[in-house]
């Protein structure tokens, strides 16, 4: 099971500084990848945590491709409804391109009003812009003449695809990922919360006739419990997880390090 670290792109840790170092120590660790999330329009009544500064997910990957050169780059998860299909498909390929293929794309369909409101964008709209923009983005990297709004054009750069994770909750999210994705990308605050629903994932997957995708789960662990830890582990691997992503806490670059060796350690 390959084990992702989340480097916080938002709040006081989101400075330049803090986040190259935070690559830097997840790429020297030799962990398998770095994930960032994902929000453009934060309220006032619900900036806890971060005082509302977010760095843009697709911009900050590609940033970070330029300081890094092993570590795979993630979006945990990029909302796909906030953005227009075409441009955001341009953006994805070009990271992909310049990153050296190791972009991991997770999506999702968001929840925040909020943000529905601040891009004047239908909240009940989002399931289907979520799937044409799927269907678009598998489109766009299966071919270099592509058609949008009765335009037929050229999709150039057009790297390898990056593999494109469904995010949520089942039933929506793994019969999402089933049709338009290469894997399912679910929250699990411990790995019975996605047991059944996985044995579903490989159900459908199966009538699709498509092989089962990979299962990246976001979860904490209890990296100063190194026992505690590795029965996590050990837990999240038998139900199926491919990749599990670790968040931490932390304010200083020493703190983000030495969770990062601790959880090392465990492994």
């Amino acid at each position: 099971m390959d084990i992702g670290i989340g480097i916080r792109n938002m709040g006081t840790q989101s400075t330049r500084e803090l986040m190259s170092a935070c690559a830097r120590a997840v790429e020297e660790l030799d962990f398998e990848s770095v994930w960032i999330t994902d929000h453009i329009a934060i309220p006032p009544d619900d900036a806890e945590g971060s005082g509302g500064r977010y760095m843009d997910t697709l911009t900050t990957l590609a940033w970070l491709a330029g300081i890094t050169e092993r570590v795979k780059l993630g979006a945990g998860v990029l909302i796909l409804p906030y953005r227009a299909a075409l441009p955001t498909a341009k953006q994805v390929a070009t990271v992909q391109e310049l990153s050296g293929n190791r972009l991991v794309l997770g999506v999702g369909i968001g929840w925040m009003d909020a943000e529905f409101r601040a891009l004047g964008i239908h909240r009940h709209a989002r399931g289907r812009i979520s799937d044409e923009t799927l269907a678009f983005l598998n489109t766009c990297f299966a071919k270099d003449e592509v058609e949008a709004n009765g335009q037929t054009f050229l999709f150039k750069p057009r790297p390898l695809k990056p593999p494109i994770l469904i995010g949520g909750r089942a039933p929506f999210a793994i019969e999402r990922a089933a049709k338009f994705g290469d894997g399912w990308f679910p929250m699990a605050r411990k790995p019975e919360d996605v047991s059944a629903a996985l044995l579903r994932y490989r159900e459908l997957t199966e009538a699709a006739n498509k092989t089962p995708g990979q299962i990246t789960c976001s979860a904490r662990l209890p990296v100063a419990d190194q026992a505690q830890t590795r029965d996590l582990l050990d837990r999240y691997r038998s139900v199926g997880v491919d990749r599990l992503i670790c968040g931490i806490s932390y304010d200083t670059i020493e703190e983000y390090r030495a969770q990062l060796e601790q959880l090392k350690r465990a492994l």
